[in-house]
């Protein structure tokens, strides 16, 4: 079987190199070409016509959403999964709705970058085979994002995307001794339990670590970090 073409469309060579390596290591995907710009990533779709697209959103000549909205608008049957350092919920919100594959926030984990990339082969397969799609295949190809790392399930229940991304945006902006989960409720509105179940799910995602602190009075407390910040 041949592979699927990749298309990386990333100004930065260092982070478009790291997801040439990440590529190259799942079986059945192979790197086709590097765009640095929108107007590189035009010439390289019709001329390599490549089965997916790893789009950044913010290029130094426009925005990726206008390459993902150029595709759907010409029918093209290329794939798109965007890779950004944008995690505001309308950003997903709008990436969804223009039909993005899967949506990966910046700086990616190789196991996250890998389930996405496997999700997109067992998608493009079961529809290449060709034949009458059964409800069980229908379902499989409608799967939600997001799933969980170390594992091939889709978010559990509980987990709600917008209120994800809400959590998400907390930790944008935060300092050297990380939130609680009663901070992050206060901070998304919600009770410190519901925060909690969000924050415990992050660090299965990769996203988060927890760590123990003793405040003054030696009473033990959980806060959260992000992963990158280990």
């Amino acid at each position: 079987m041949n592979n699927y073409r990749v298309l990386v469309v990333e100004d930065d060579t260092r982070i478009a190199e790291m997801h040439r390596f990440f590529v190259e290591k799942v079986p059945g995907c192979e790197v086709a070409g590097i765009a640095q710009n929108i107007e590189q990533a035009r010439e390289l779709v019709k001329l390599l016509d490549p089965d997916l697209l790893l789009l950044d959103l913010y290029m130094p000549d426009g925005n990726g959403m206008e390459i993902l909205s150029e595709l759907r608008g010409e029918g093209r049957a290329v794939d798109v999964i965007l890779i950004t350092a944008a995690r505001h919920v309308a950003d997903v919100q709008k990436a969804m709705r223009a039909g993005a594959f899967d949506y990966l926030v910046k700086p990616v984990v190789f196991s996250r970058f890998e389930q996405a990339l496997s999700r997109f082969l067992n998608y493009r397969r079961l529809l290449d085979q060709g034949r009458t799609l059964e409800q069980k295949d229908i379902d499989e190809l409608n799967q939600p994002l997001y799933p969980v790392a170390g594992s091939c399930h889709v978010v559990p229940k509980g987990i709600d995307v917008l209120t994800l991304g809400k959590v998400r945006q907390v930790f944008e902006q935060v300092g050297p001794d990380g939130f609680s989960a009663e901070e992050v409720g206060e901070h998304i509105g919600a009770s410190r339990s519901t925060a909690r179940r969000y924050l415990e799910y992050m660090i299965t995602s990769g996203e988060l670590r927890a760590d123990v602190i003793y405040g003054s009075v030696g009473r033990p407390e959980r806060r959260y970090f992000p992963q990158e910040s280990f």
